[in-house]
């Protein structure tokens, strides 16, 4: 093993900034009044929901259509700052059924989930009186509504609702069973009318509980998403006065977590009285910034989403996220079971959602800007000369066999990791662990694939255009 000067230390630390992703914002679309969600219907077009009760539609090359997709403003209560016409979730058949459903703050100041229908002949304009009530959920309160709803993976509807509002839940309703504040709910909405349970939700018929429970212990979880690829489900969950946190439910998960509030404020005590002693009965956040000092900081975490999509291959599996006051965007991604975060900067606009298209690709929205801003990675360029030696590729270019060595002075775990030029992933060793990777007998396209080598501890090692021909 070579002892490194600091002159290759520090190459190799300029290198490792380099791999990470460094995220740009693009302005997509404008004019928009107070925007809070972002969704898609599985084809090209963006639906933006704005606070007081109107859903516009976005199309591919940014145009806003003139003609509004939803308008509701008289049925809805945006009176309070946390009021208002809040998520939008599609119909995981929508092609073919034309549902979609909102969750808005009503006239009585209760939350209200329902399903409207899309129009029959035009799929730009949905049929405003066409309201199908689901669920109404009484507030106490104007603040803490959650707001948030998305179909998982299973297709059944996630709600994430406050805990009413206030300050330090007076009613400490998150912890209470019986009462759908400050929880996860999962409903199957069409298993019955209005809605069905699923049987798998894990307080179905259990004395003094709601069976629309999920998960319990939550503040105000201001948006969730479904991580496209393996289906887990990550949340930001809005703190009191100190601390902001991260959540991250594993696909595996059969429900039933505990996050903590108000017996706690991420992982620090709040009010503790009646609460559990056993640390085991909480599932503890994967990430939380304080309110004050160095960014991350801030005063209401904004969840976001896990990038899946295939222009920027840097940013796959980071989790983007941000705060409405810190204006910073962040990201999280799993390393060899070490989550790493990195700080893609600051910018303007209060950051209100993320979102993303039907290709995977990632938006954010600036609440006072009005503006929809796409996401690119300032990194996504090879650099071949930022391969420091670290490996060798041969032949180059190959057919359908070719040997990757990594040099001797790297020992340890590697990910190995291909992607086509449209940044899907084709091929991936895990934790390999040696100096020679021979891959025999391909059956890739003839092209150019970009070879990237991570150690264990996430950091990019290098990269390499190769060639199949």
């Amino acid at each position: 093993m070579k002892i490194f000067t600091l002159l290759i230390v520090l190459l190799l630390y300029s290198f490792y900034n380099y791999c990470q992703p460094q995220i740009a914002l693009t302005s997509f679309a404008v004019g928009f009044s107070s925007p809070v969600d972002i969704a898609n219907c599985g084809d090209d077009r963006l639906f933006i929901v704005e606070q007081d009760g109107v859903i516009k539609i976005v199309q591919p090359s940014g145009t806003v259509n003139s003609v509004v997709f939803l308008d509701i403003q008289a049925i809805v209560n945006n009176g309070g700052s946390e009021q208002g016409l809040l998520g939008l979730a599609f119909h995981p058949n929508y092609s073919s059924n034309g549902y979609f459903y909102v969750h808005y703050t009503d006239n009585s100041g209760d939350g209200q989930i329902s399903r409207f229908n899309v129009n029959s002949t035009n799929p730009d304009i949905a049929d405003n009186g066409s309201e199908y009530p689901i669920l109404t959920i009484p507030q106490p309160y104007s603040n803490h509504n959650g707001g948030c709803i998305k179909f998982g993976p299973d297709n059944y509807l996630y709600i994430g609702m406050g805990d009413g509002g206030s300050a330090g839940d007076p009613g400490n309703r998150s912890q209470d069973p019986t009462d759908l504040l400050g929880k996860m709910l999962r409903i199957d909405i069409d298993g019955g009318a209005p809605y069905g349970i699923p049987a798998s939700n894990p307080y179905l018929g259990v004395s003094g509980w709601l069976d629309e429970i999920w998960a319990i212990g939550l503040r105000n979880p201001w948006r969730f998403s479904f991580d496209a690829l393996n289906g887990d489900l990550w949340m930001g969950d809005v703190g009191q006065n100190a601390w902001e946190e991260i959540n991250q439910q594993l696909s595996s998960s059969a429900g039933g977590e505990n996050y903590g509030w108000r017996c706690y404020e991420a992982s620090a005590s709040y009010n503790t009285s009646g609460c559990s002693s056993s640390s085991s009965d909480f599932e503890w956040p994967i990430y939380e910034f304080s309110q004050s000092g160095s960014p991350p900081n801030g005063c209401s975490v904004t969840g976001g989403i896990v990038y899946r999509g295939a222009a920027y291959p840097n940013l796959n599996g980071h989790y983007l996220f941000s705060d409405f006051c810190g204006s910073w965007i962040y990201s999280l991604k799993w390393w060899s079971g070490s989550l790493q975060s990195v700080n893609h900067g600051s910018f303007s606009g209060g950051f209100s959602c993320f979102g993303e298209d039907y290709l995977g690709e990632a938006y954010v929205a600036g609440l006072y800007d009005g503006v929809i801003y796409s996401i690119s990675d300032l990194h996504n360029e090879i650099n071949e000369n930022m391969k420091l030696n670290t490996f060798s590729v041969y032949p180059n270019p190959f057919n359908n066999n070719v040997t990757i060595r990594i040099s001797e002075d790297y020992l340890g775990e590697f990910d190995v990791l291909i992607y086509d030029v449209a940044g899907q992933l084709v091929y991936s060793d895990l934790k390999f662990k040696g100096q020679e990777l021979i891959l025999n007998s391909l059956s890739w396209e003839k092209g150019l694939y970009l070879l990237k080598i991570v150690d264990d501890r996430g950091s990019c090692i290098g990269q390499q255009k190769i060639i199949n021909q």
